[in-house]
């Protein structure tokens, strides 16, 4: 029987969700151009022009999706979905206190804000355990 050193299997796991990460980002990014109506109103109503900023940040989320793969850059990447999410955590708390949550409901928008910080963990742990 082959037992796989427990290194091995870890470095495994983290380049698994490193994959999902990157498909997860470029996934969103791409929803972006293709619905941007959903993503308007989870821009702050102070900014202009919400359609350029939706799809500004879905050629972010694309970027770092694909730089998450190239391993010359993946922890640059993790960083800056690490930073990416923290920029977006602020808008998510503001929902959860609007009238009329962008995503639909208060309890949508409380759900959704510890999920800020599991993509932050696992940004970080991407970061720490595949990049180069």
């Amino acid at each position: 029987i082959f037992v796989m050193p427990k290194n091995v299997f870890m470095k495994i796991v983290w380049k698994v969700v490193q994959v999902i990460l990157s498909l997860f980002l470029i996934y969103a990014g791409v929803k972006h151009f293709l619905t941007p109506a959903f993503y308007e109103p989870f821009v702050p109503a102070f900014l202009p022009a919400k359609t350029m900023i939706v799809y500004a940040s879905g050629v972010v989320e694309i970027v770092l999706g694909v730089l998450l793969f190239i391993p010359k850059y993946t922890k640059r990447a993790a960083t800056g979905v690490i930073v990416l999410m923290l920029l977006f955590l602020p808008i998510h708390i503001w929902d959860i206190f609007s009238d009329t949550p962008a995503i639909g409901s208060h309890d949508l928008a409380i759900k959704r804000v510890p999920f800020q910080f599991v993509f932050i963990a696992i940004a970080y742990a991407v970061k720490r355990f595949v990049g180069n």
